[in-house]
């Protein structure tokens, strides 16, 4: 009896944290449109686009179970796949994934699992495939962001050798666009990224943009030097040179704190797995040969 609430606790547990993430990715997305269209009609001046809201909601939900092929090729790319053509497979895929799933799981279920059983295991396989791919994508992005900044002082340096030798900061970008494909690929294709956005809206904006992609310190440092250098004219060859070396010594300290840290977190499997094991070894004979 006691397992069996145990069981329809979980099912219903489970159950209300699927709907409930459902209910947050919709009203997220929903809103996100809301605000795109209303931005939309205050710039072209549209006085019909204030229509019902169940009007809205109805011809919205189509398009949340279909696949935003600009959101996801944006995801795709934010996690270092470049050349993925199939972005508009990724939403559809992971739906019939989860209903193939939970259909199989429903139908071919052993005949000695209850009906709440059943109903868990399908909780637990919609909430995987609608999760973990995005989970493994935004890990993925993460890592992606921090690469790119520890990558930077190199990029820091040959910028400022190029500065050196007479070149504009466009033309060094542009040429070492070129030139770090074969170094490191993501940095290439971000500095691509910023080439082409500077040649539409300016490179002013396209920095700003650079460092909404890559909203690290080092970037950060990185934007602030070159619009400094574009605004006032300065010269930043040795900006940039000193900026390199700051952030190499910041990624040493770093990795001394985490070296630091290390002494402690490993204390705590230190104390579970060789010091509770020893003390039975120690005071076990004694105890044996005072019992015989």
């Amino acid at each position: 009896m006691m397992n069996n609430q145990i069981t329809l606790f979980l099912a219903l547990a489970v159950l209300f944290f699927g709907i409930v993430a459902i209910f947050v990715v919709i009203s997220s997305r929903f809103k996100r449109k809301k605000a795109l269209r209303k931005y939309a009609s205050k710039e072209l001046g549209d006085s019909t686009a204030s229509s019902d809201g169940v009007e809205k909601f109805e011809q919205y939900i189509p398009k949340v179970l279909s696949a935003n092929t600009a959101d996801i090729d944006d995801m795709f790319k934010s996690a270092g796949y470049y050349e993925f053509k199939f972005a508009s497979l990724y939403m559809p895929a992971k739906y019939i994934a989860a209903a193939i799933g939970a259909g199989l799981i429903f139908f071919l279920s052993p005949a000695d699992w209850t009906r709440i059983v059943v109903l868990l295991f399908c909780g637990i396989w919609l909430c995987v495939c609608i999760s973990v791919p995005d989970m493994v994508l935004a890990e993925k992005k993460r890592k992606l962001k921090k690469r790119v900044s520890a990558q930077l002082p190199y990029l820091l340096d040959l910028l400022a050798m190029c500065v050196k030798t007479g070149m504009t900061i466009e033309s060094s970008l542009f040429y070492l666009s070129e030139e770090m494909k074969g170094f490191d690929k993501h940095i290439a294709h971000t500095l691509n990224q910023t080439n082409a956005r500077s040649r539409i809206v300016g490179l002013d904006v396209a920095l700003d943009e650079l460092y909404q992609r890559v909203p690290t310190n080092a970037m950060r440092s990185f934007v602030m030097t070159l619009k400094q250098s574009l605004h006032y004219g300065s010269s930043i060859y040795e900006v940039l040179t000193t900026l390199a070396a700051d952030i190499r010594e910041i990624t040493l300290l770093e990795t001394e704190e985490r070296m630091g840290k290390l002494a402690s977190k490993i204390s705590v499997p230190m104390i579970l797995f060789h010091m509770f094991p020893i003390v039975p070894l120690v005071i076990g004979p004694p105890i044996m040969r005072y019992f015989s």
